[in-house]
């Protein structure tokens, strides 16, 4: 199969790209960088002739309200328009687990509207909504630093490894179309201040991290449904990724 990565060179997207070439497709990595822009439309058309699947890894440069919402809708509005064009019969999506339930949050709703562009389209489709990735804890403390002391909220989640994420999104490429969410996450619960706790601690940083609940999260209101699988009715399975935090911080 022919198959294109939009987002192919990030975090996410250069595994997936290696993992679907080992197992012997034709794999386009797709982004700005390679000529391809879904913003304004460069080069789309030409990555996606004779494509059977399209998986959209990329991700916003601004999370400012307005920028996230626009690149959004434009990129998946091509992306979808160019599908049909090239008779593309598979659409795999990256989601956020929750992210419908915390409408305060712009980037939350940018990623909704991405979703409900994709379910409309047309283009059989499959929507994989993740967790937040381990990766990324450490920019989560470094926003709420302050001198000595990082102070975050004791939210329930439940991250999982973007090694893990990528595995997932290859399966799903190489499947039939679902028509339907799944919701993706790590094998085991844990509040983010511990998680951070721990992920700092393993790098030698000795700043104290203090839990308080009225920081919430980019500083909207969470709770401890948000950010956890299980509570959406959307959702017709629920996957595990197979790397712990503590595995993941021993790699």
């Amino acid at each position: 199969m022919k198959i294109v990565v939009i987002g192919g060179t990030g975090l996410i997207g250069r595994p997936l790209v290696e993992q679907l070439r080992q197992a012997g497709h034709e794999v386009v990595p797709a982004s700005p960088s390679t000529g391809v822009d879904t913003v304004t439309g460069a080069g789309v058309d030409a990555a996606l002739a004779g494509a059977d699947v399209v998986v959209d890894v990329a991700n916003s440069p601004s999370f400012e309200d307005g920028p996230v919402l626009e690149f959004f809708e434009r990129s998946t509005g091509t992306l979808v328009q160019a599908e049909k064009r090239a008779g593309v019969g598979h659409h795999v999506v990256l989601s956020i687990v929750g992210a419908d339930r915390m409408p305060d949050f712009g980037y939350m709703r940018a990623k909704v509207r991405q979703e409900d562009i994709v379910t409309s389209s047309g283009v059989p489709y499959s929507i994989v909504r993740a967790t937040q990735f381990f990766e990324f804890i450490p920019a989560l403390a470094e926003g709420g630093a302050a001198g000595d002391t990082i102070t975050l909220s004791p939210v329930l989640m439940q991250p999982i490894a973007a090694a893990d994420v990528s595995q997932a999104l290859a399966a799903a490429a190489l499947s039939d179309p679902t028509n339907a969410f799944v919701e993706l996450a790590g094998p085991e619960p844990v509040r983010l201040a511990d998680a951070a706790k721990l992920i700092l601690a393993s790098r030698g940083d000795t700043r104290e991290i203090v839990a308080d609940e009225s920081v919430g999260y980019f500083g909207g209101v969470v709770t401890d449904e948000s950010l956890v699988p299980g509570h959406d009715p959307k959702a017709v399975a629920q996957l595990r990724g197979a790397t712990s935090l503590g595995e993941w911080i021993r790699r």
